[in-house]
């Protein structure tokens, strides 16, 4: 694999999280992230562990129970939302600071089940590895392979959640549910939350991670008016920020899941003034507390 440390040599290729040497050498070009440990939130009584998923290729996940799991076994099953980070495919982790915070406050007021994947990034697993990750996770999930899924979670009200790039693989995930199925779990909601779809300038960085591409109509880039007319679950909920230069396609994402024949309610949602991402680098501002109050009342509506 392509060493990332060195500057020196002619650049071939500049996109916006790294940079290909002429040599093929590839350097990120963002510090790598600090993973912070699972852990038992004493204030709260949130509890967190980690799973593997996968060893060939490494898969792994980040489990969030709330605090009336955690204390009382005897409670009613719970709601699971399926959560995947965002970061251009190639950067962040379900295991950072701010991808666990959130799926913390998820846990915690959603009173849900969260799982977290941790999915393969490029360049040590170019795409499609991180759809191929997301859909073994789901697939685990599915089959109940760890404790804390089976004992407390309800999976049939299944929630698929993602940020930017992992709101593209949520597409993605939710597309494949709705023309090949997955006994064992009934996805009731989609959460795209600032989604990256094609129509970009990120577009050429995406072609280059993904040699197997189909050109800009490929389905994962430009989700097909089929897998939009099908798509497997019954809600779907799409937040866009006014200065996110990903607005127009989320826009246009739920413009063309209207008109495709699909028969489930989707709602659109616009953060003013806001740009990508915002909630995840300030979760406590007001915008990011409407922001996940209203993703938080979309799950309770199950």
């Amino acid at each position: 694999m392509a060493a990332m440390t060195s500057l020196d040599g002619e650049i071939l290729h500049e996109f916006p999280f790294f940079r290909v040497y002429k040599d093929g050498r590839i350097h990120l070009l963002t510090p790598p992230i600090e993973k912070i440990s699972p852990s038992e939130d004493l204030a709260t009584g949130l509890r967190s562990k980690d799973a593997v998923i996968s060893t060939d290729p490494p898969v792994h996940a980040r489990i969030f129970i709330p605090k009336a799991a955690a204390s009382d076994h005897s409670c009613p099953k719970l709601p699971l939302l399926f959560y995947l980070h965002g970061g251009g495919f190639c950067i962040q982790s379900a295991f950072s600071r701010q991808h666990h915070g959130f799926a913390s406050i998820m846990a915690a007021e959603a009173g849900c089940v969260v799982v977290s994947v941790e999915y393969g990034l490029f360049p040590d697993r170019p795409l499609p590895g991180c759809y191929d990750d997301s859909w073994a996770a789901l697939e685990w999930v599915a089959a109940k392979q760890d404790p804390w899924i089976a004992e407390h979670a309800d999976l049939g009200r299944v929630f698929v959640v993602g940020n930017s790039a992992g709101a593209n693989i949520s597409h993605t995930l939710a597309a494949r549910i709705g023309s090949v199925g997955l006994p064992g779990i009934k996805v009731v909601g989609v959460v795209l939350v600032h989604p990256y779809f094609g129509g970009t300038n990120d577009d050429r960085m995406w072609f280059y991670m993904c040699p197997s591409n189909s050109g800009p109509e490929d389905p994962r880039l430009k989700p097909a008016a089929a897998d939009l007319a099908t798509l497997g679950c019954e809600r779907v909920l799409v937040f866009v920020a006014e200065r996110d230069h990903l607005m127009e396609v989320g826009v246009g994402y739920v413009e063309k899941l209207k008109k495709s024949g699909w028969r489930g309610a989707v709602e659109l949602v616009i953060n003013e003034g806001e740009g990508h991402c915002f909630y995840l680098s300030d979760p406590t501002s007001q915008d990011a507390v409407q922001l996940n109050d209203k993703l938080v009342s979309f799950i309770k509506q199950a």
